[in-house]
């Protein structure tokens, strides 16, 4: 009997988990990623991170180096525009080699 309920009880859960909506889906990228040309040093990633901060609705800003790459987080439920994003870095004084949005990956300045 205590067998049965075990398997009964796997069971649910299998199914619950399986009928989950999120189940076998990708979660959703909502950051952004922007490979910026020569940010080699933290005095760079600080100018590109102080141009990004003043983008309505950026909430955080992480840089790595060694990469090359900027990450910018919204805040909740904010879109970024790509273009102000992209117009950012360059008011920083880079050039910018890839910028990667929730809405498409971008190699030339947005239209929006």
């Amino acid at each position: 009997m205590l067998q049965k309920l075990s398997y009964y009880f796997i069971a649910i859960a299998i199914m619950a988990i399986s009928t989950h909506p999120s189940f076998g889906e990708k979660a959703k990228v909502t950051y952004s990623t922007i490979t910026v040309k020569d940010m080699h040093c933290k005095a760079c990633a600080k100018k590109v991170a102080d141009k990004l901060y003043r983008v309505p609705g950026v909430k955080e800003v992480r840089a790595d180096v060694k990469k090359n790459i900027a990450y910018v987080i919204p805040e909740t439920r904010k879109l970024l525009s790509a273009r102000k994003l992209w117009e950012a870095v360059e008011a920083a004084g880079f050039n910018l080699v890839k910028l990667s949005t929730p809405d498409g990956d971008f190699t030339r300045k947005p239209k929006q």
